[in-house]
C-alpha cells in the first residue's frame, strides 16, 4: 500500500496520461474507421479497392511496429510532434482498421432492399449511408465498438517505450526507486481496471438505451 500513498502524484500523472491516450486516440479511430467504412461499402470499386488494402495493411502490421514507424519515421520527413500526439497518431490508425471491420460488419446486417428504395427515391450513397445504414449498423456494433476502445486503451501501455508519459511506465520509476515490483504492478493494473470498467459500464449504457432489443 506505501507505493501507492507514498507516490499517488505519479500513479495520478501516468493514469491522466493513459487516459488522454485513450480518448484522444478512440476519437480518431472512430472518425477515421468511419470514413474508412464509407470507402470499403461504397458503389465505386476503387474506393472499395482503396479502403481494403488501408485495413488489410493495418490490421496486419504489429502495433509495435507501427509506434516505430511513426515515432521514427515521421520525423525523418520534417513531421515532428509531440512524443504523445505521435502515439495518439499510432494508436488511432492502428484501431481505426478494427473500428471499420465492425462498422462494416454492421453496416451488412442491415437489408439490401432498404438500400435499393433509398436510390430510387433518389437518395445519394452519402445519405443512404447516413440516413438509412448507419443508424441502424450501430445499434449492432455498439459492444464490440466497446470491445475494440477497451483493447486500445491496454495498448496504449506500448507508448511507454517511447518516453510517453503513461501508466505502465511508472514502474521504471518506482523500480529505481526500490520498491516492492509486485505491488507496483498490483497498483498499474488497478488502473486499468478502472479505465477499462469505465469504458465498459459507458457502452452498457449506450447499449440499453439505442442497442438492439434481444
Amino acid at each position: 500500500m506505501d507505493v501507492l500513498t507514498e507516490n499517488f502524484s505519479l500513479y495520478a500523472e501516468g493514469l491522466l496520461g493513459t487516459v488522454e491516450i485513450t480518448v484522444y486516440a478512440s476519437a480518431l479511430a472512430l472518425v477515421l474507421g468511419f470514413v474508412m467504412a464509407a470507402f470499403r461499402s461504397a458503389p465505386a470499386g476503387s474506393f472499395r479497392v482503396f479502403g481494403a488494402v488501408w485495413v488489410t495493411i493495418l490490421r496486419n502490421t504489429p502495433l509495435t511496429l507501427l509506434f516505430f514507424a511513426v515515432m521514427l519515421g515521421l520525423p525523418r520527413f520534417g513531421l515532428v510532434l509531440p512524443f504523445k500526439l505521435f502515439a495518439v497518431l499510432a494508436l488511432g490508425c492502428y484501431t481505426l482498421a478494427f473500428i471499420c471491420e465492425v462498422l462494416r460488419s454492421g453496416i451488412n446486417t442491415v437489408p439490401r432492399g432498404q438500400g435499393e428504395a433509398s436510390r430510387s427515391l433518389g437518395m445519394t450513397f452519402s445519405q443512404t449511408l447516413n440516413a438509412v445504414f448507419l443508424p441502424q449498423a450501430f445499434r449492432s456494433v455498439i459492444p464490440p465498438i466497446g470491445s475494440t476502445l477497451i483493447a486500445l486503451a491496454k495498448n496504449s501501455a506500448i507508448a511507454g517505450a517511447f518516453s510517453v508519459t503513461e501508466l505502465l511506465g511508472t514502474y521504471k520509476t518506482l523500480s529505481e526507486l526500490g520498491y516492492d515490483i509486485i505491488w507496483t504492478f498490483v497498483w498499474i493494473a488497478v488502473g486499468y481496471l478502472i479505465i477499462t470498467l469505465t469504458i465498459s459500464a459507458l457502452f452498457n449504457v449506450l447499449e440499453k438505451r439505442w442497442g438492439v432489443a434481444r
